[in-house]
């Protein structure tokens, strides 16, 4: 099974509740909300507006920043989230790429090494408090003293952990520890502080599912895989829809309807390429932003009966 979700944000209220209906209505399988303080809404108390008019719909952070968030603060928001959706929260978590976010906060953005540190004792400590123990850590990266989470306890007896990235590190300690592996496709962090290089040439991708299986030797099931979708467009002619998006990745056409991270193309072309995904790459997840949502969704049944 293929299943798709929702990453936006709300700007108003009645907006983002009638978008949470929709997302439901319409089969998705969650509605995410990204963690960029000052820039978009704070995830979880979105996520939990969108559970009051919700009943199916899972809700998560796509993903919670691990270098400005602290473990007891994040696995309370979590838990708070499970307990009034009636245990639909998820859990994402990545390291946090933009310096201005980690200045905000009084800290400075330490280097890529520094940050996957960081991400992996944070996702490690919120899951241990999910889970009613009392956690202890004093690194250079992280410190939390004899924390715990008594109330509120979440409704499922496991949080789904989704960890977001494209590091090597990182993807190798997903695969190890994660349900679900967040394929972002993301190189190196622009001079801007929010734009990236691409990882999405079929070598690239590849080298980083070998992170995630090197993690995963060992485990009874793997992670499950899903890709962060940065454009849908359904229509006839995909070669002239993907040529602006070639042209700013510096890929070819070809290249870039070859990844998972753009859906381009006719339905059918779509499906097939979904298709083509999962048998290449495993990749059975997707999260596609607001603006896919009504384009996608009479897509949904087909894309869903994949196997």
């Amino acid at each position: 099974m293929v299943t798709f979700s929702i990453q936006a944000s709300p700007s108003d209220a009645a907006g983002w509740c009638e978008l949470a209906r929709r997302a439901e209505s319409a089969g998705y399988d969650a509605l995410l909300v990204g963690d960029h303080p000052g820039v978009v809404a704070a995830p979880f108390v979105a996520l939990a507006a969108a559970a009051s008019v919700t009943s199916t719909l899972g809700l998560g952070s796509y993903v919670a920043n691990a270098g400005v968030r602290e473990p007891a603060l994040l696995a309370t928001d979590v838990a708070t989230l499970d307990l009034v959706s009636g245990g639909r929260a998820r859990l994402g978590i990545g390291a946090g790429h933009t310096p201005i976010e980690w200045r905000a906060v009084g800290r400075e953005r330490p280097d890529v090494a520094g940050r996957v540190r960081r991400c992996i004792a944070v996702a490690e400590a919120v899951r241990a408090l999910l889970a009613g123990e009392e956690v202890t850590v004093d690194t250079a990266d992280l410190a939390v003293h004899a924390a715990r989470l008594d109330r509120p306890r979440p409704v499922q007896p496991r949080i789904p952990l989704t960890v977001g990235t494209a590091n090597t590190d990182l993807l190798r300690w997903a695969g190890a520890h994660a349900d679900v592996v967040g394929l972002s496709g993301f190189g190196r962090t622009l001079a801007d502080g929010h734009g990236h290089d691409v990882r999405w040439r079929a070598a690239e991708i590849e080298a980083q599912l070998a992170a995630v299986a090197a993690g995963a030797a060992g485990r009874d099931a793997p992670p499950a895989l899903e890709a962060l979708v940065q454009r849908v467009v359904v229509g006839d002619d995909a070669e002239a829809a993907a040529a602006h998006t070639a042209e700013e990745t510096g890929l070819t056409v070809d290249e870039l309807l070859a990844t998972p991270f753009v859906l381009i193309g006719t339905a059918d072309e779509i499906v097939a390429a979904v298709a083509a995904h999962r048998r290449r790459w495993g990749v059975t997840r997707y999260v596609v932003r607001a603006d896919a949502l009504d384009p996608l969704a009479p897509l949904l049944p087909r894309l869903a009966a994949i196997t």
